[in-house]
């Protein structure tokens, strides 16, 4: 029996754009995923100050000046949903 799942090569970025601060970085994105609906995603990474590396964290709440960056994100987003 085939076990179901999310599959990276089913997954399409129609639409990506970054803003990145000193040590976070945000990501508004569409998305398809196996030819079905579009869908708009925003997403936070936070630089670990070990590594240095980017790692995956929740949004929560934005800062005026990150909200301010996200907007027109957004809105070049929506014309690709």
């Amino acid at each position: 029996m085939r076990k179901s799942g999310f599959d990276k090569n089913l997954d399409k970025c129609l639409f990506s754009e970054v803003k990145e601060w000193d040590t976070t970085r945000i990501t508004v994105g569409v998305f398809q995923y196996n030819e079905g609906e579009k869908k708009l995603q925003i997403s936070r990474e936070n630089r670990t100050m070990v590594e240095g590396e980017w790692t995956f964290a929740k949004l929560g709440r934005l800062f005026k000046d990150e909200a301010e960056a996200v907007l027109p994100m957004l809105e070049k987003a929506l014309k690709h949903l």
